[in-house]
């Protein structure tokens, strides 16, 4: 399969450029293993019948019910370059192939050789029929189940003579056939190309049990691992759907201005780029947009997680799913509805969900090897135990069916995808997009965090955040408006700030000019006045001791300073600094509690980093540092610890791509399917970061729990199986239980997501 890529694109942050790619590799899709089984390691893939869109190949699969199949098919199209992307629908027992339309014969020949057969379609299945096929299993499922019972109690209830065993023979053949035909077909077609998954496992062991005499249990076991298969199918369809039901929150219609002013209600997938739509109080926004009328409160949690309701006004860009509070709101369409931020995170964790943890990777190498150990032991059973022990030829064979049913993997390799999608999935809604299963389990490891300042511990924008009267020939709303008149016509930064902070209307000013490096001068109500920086006002000499000293105060807390001047004096003083964000202290104080060491890496000067360092309390600051001295830090960094970097996704991308995982500060707004980041806090709220670390320990702990259980539950009935009176009913009831226990356990992440 072909490597995911990521475009990097530079793009403008705040008031600073920056350019940048990033090659840091991800990790490719990979296919599944033989040994997967009902949800097995490819079950975080599928996507849902609303997610397989129109186009491309499009295939019906009848035996294509779970993962092991869907993990075939991927070892299948393997070597098929051009194959670009694969949705399955398992419910549905469909899959669309992403791939030129010259390479579908040979793309559906090398699904045939697998061992499938397969029907073109010329369009995914719809969703009601495919509830109606579900619907129809089920009952199907339950009837076999109430015809095994009816087996046992031919067994237990009735005379022990030849007619009677005829017809518990043919009850319990009956109970087989409703459950477990599709079973048999894919077990033998396995065995037949030298496979040993679940359905060669369970086939051998219920025609060996037929076989004995033992049919009852033979009819309980494959009609009760069949309802076990979709109980479980049904539990990870939960976790995948996690993310795609977000597609929900975004209404199908909008309502649209017309040519003529009306306002229409139009699907919104048919809605161009360019058009106002309108949004009134307590509806959902259908589509990105920037809004160009009215004011509201949107609550943007659905995306990014805030739980604070975010104020848009004219020019604030507001995205689908999200939810207007207060005022009627007309916005301009900015994404068509394919790519709204939304859909792009759906995109984005449906990709990582392909990416298989270091843990799913050695839980998959593990089961290969599992699989065929046990069924070598249990041959080992059924002939060794006869001719060593003396025990009889059918105990000895009954032993080991036992052992191939309680030899399933399907808890042990269900166990890890099932947890890490419902992390990848917690961390979504709460605004941490995780691009993989294998960043997840990265960030437990974190000793080192650096981050860089601009945009990450800071807001990234100047603000205003001191005025110093100087003068008392003019009063002060007097000063203030000169200042604000001259401050408006500049379009530098700092200039923009002071406008910005000051209130008031602004005058009309005659002859503005800028001198460069310098400041701004203009006549304001015929007075010439400059406002100007430190320099300027010193070559004016307008510069006294203690002015100065004054003025290096304030430049000490790495303020910015500006100066109101005319010609006889200084009129007042203002200073511009970027301020922190308000979680950033908190943060920090979170990163330190999970024992995280903490370092600041900037480009801005040493007091100016010195000042922020000490708000937000970190003590290790490295201050004037190039693009390329931060990854150097970070690359020294790494000789400690495992370094995560935390920056804008963009300027940063040499010291994020050197770092062990990156964080990228990119905001809703931001392209997420261009984010040069492993991981991308999608509300730009810095304490993401240890919530992200948290989550990742949970996370791990939860696979490790898991695993312990499935192996543990086995080894259990293992012992039995050998050395006591384990049966089948017990065999398969201990691998429902740990299936089901460990989908359960897995599941829980969903409810925690990164809470202490």
């Amino acid at each position: 399969m072909p490597q995911l890529h990521h475009d990097h694109a530079s793009h403008d942050h705040g008031d600073y450029d920056h350019h940048a790619g990033h090659d840091h590799d991800h990790a490719p899709v990979s296919a599944c293993g033989p040994a997967a089984c009902g949800g097995g390691a490819c079950a975080t893939a599928s996507a849902p019948v609303a997610a397989l869109a129109t186009g491309g190949l499009v295939l019906r699969i009848p035996a294509m019910d779970c993962p092991t199949e869907e993990g075939q098919i991927r070892q299948a199209l393997e070597r098929f370059p051009e194959v670009m992307r694969l949705q399955f629908d398992l419910a549905g027992r469909a899959l669309r192939v992403d791939a030129p339309p010259s390479s579908w014969e040979s793309v559906t020949a090398a699904i045939n050789a697998a061992g499938f057969k397969t029907e073109t379609l010329s369009a995914p299945p719809a969703a009601a029929d495919t509830a109606r096929s579900q619907r129809t299993e089920l009952i199907r499922l339950i009837a076999a189940l109430a015809v095994a019972v009816g087996a046992e109690l031919v067994h237990f209830l009735a005379p022990d003579t030849l007619p009677w065993r005829g017809l518990g023979m043919v009850v319990a053949a009956v109970a087989i056939a409703l459950s477990g035909l599709s079973v048999f077909r894919k077990g033998l077609s396995s065995l037949f190309r030298g496979q040993l998954n679940i359905n060669a496992l369970m086939s051998v062991a219920v025609a060996g049990a037929f076989a004995i005499g033992q049919w009852p249990e033979a009819a309980m076991v494959m009609a009760l691992y069949s309802l076990a298969e979709l109980i479980e199918a049904r539990s990870v369809e939960r976790a995948r759907n996690a993310i795609t039901g977000l597609l929900q929150l975004s209404p199908p219609q909008v309502e649209v201005r017309q040519v003529d002013g009306s306002w229409a209600t139009v699907e919104a997938k048919a809605v161009a780029v360019g058009a106002v739509a309108r949004v009134k109080p307590g509806e959902r926004f259908a589509l990105d947009g920037r809004v160009t009328e009215g004011q509201s409160a949107v609550d943007q949690s659905p995306v990014t997680g805030e739980s604070i309701p975010v104020d848009k006004t004219p020019g604030d860009d507001v995205f689908a799913g999200t939810i207007n509070q207060s005022g009627s709101l007309e916005f301009e369409v900015t994404k068509p509805a394919s790519d709204t931020v939304l859909a792009r995170i759906i995109h984005a964790v449906e990709a990582a969900q392909a990416q298989r943890a270091p843990t799913q990777r050695f839980v998959d190498r593990f089961a290969a090897i599992y699989t065929p150990a046990v069924f070598a032991l249990a041959l080992a059973v059924a002939l060794g135990t006869p001719l060593v022990l003396g025990w009889p030829w059918l105990t000895g064979i009954y032993k080991a069916l036992v052992l191939l049913v309680i030899a399933c993997p399907c808890a042990l390799v269900i166990s890890t995808p099932v947890t890490v999608v419902s992390g990848l999935a917690a961390a979504a809604r709460r605004g941490i997009l995780i691009k993989g299963g294998v960043y997840l389990e990265q960030a437990r490891k974190l000793s080192i965090v650096a981050l860089d300042k601009t945009g990450t511990l800071t807001e990234g924008k100047p603000k205003l955040v001191a005025q110093l009267m100087r003068t008392q020939a003019l009063p002060e709303d007097q000063v203030v408006r000169i200042a604000r008149s001259l401050a408006a016509r500049s379009d530098h930064p700092v200039s923009k700030a002071i406008a910005a902070g000051l209130a008031g209307e602004a005058s009309t000013v005659q002859n503005f000019g800028a001198e460069l490096g310098r400041g701004v001068h203009g006549s304001v109500d015929g007075q010439d006045y400059v406002l100007g920086n430190h320099r300027w006002i010193h070559e004016r000499g307008q510069c006294s001791a203690e002015f100065e000293a004054l003025m290096h105060e304030h430049e000490a807390q790495g303020r910015t300073l500006t100066v109101l001047a005319n010609a006889q004096e200084v009129l007042a003083l203002f200073a511009v600094a970027d301020t922190t964000k308000e979680s950033s202290r908190q943060a920090i104080s979170e990163l330190k509690a999970l024992g995280v060491r903490t370092v600041m890496l900037t480009g801005d000067n040493p007091s100016t980093a010195q000042n922020i360092a000490k708000q937000v309390g970190i003590d290790d600051v490295r201050a004037d540092l190039l693009p390329q001295d931060k990854q150097k830090a970070v690359e020294a960094l790494a000789t400690e610890g495992e370094v995560g970097m935390v920056g804008d996704g963009v300027n940063d991308s040499p010291s994020l791509a050197a770092a062990a995982l990156g964080f990228s500060m990119g905001g809703a707004g931001t392209d997420t399917a261009k984010e040069a980041a492993d991981v991308l806090i999608m509300n730009d709220d810095l304490r993401r970061v240890p919530e992200t670390i948290r989550l990742s320990k949970k996370t791990y702990a939860v696979l490790w729990q898991n695993i312990s259980l499935a192996l543990g539950i086995k080894a259990v009935f293992f012992v039995l199986a050998v050395f006591g009176s384990a049966t089948m009913w017990m065999a398969v009831f201990a691998d429902m239980g740990a299936s089901l226990l460990v989908v359960f356990n897995g599941l829980r992440l969903l409810r925690a997501g990164g809470d202490r």
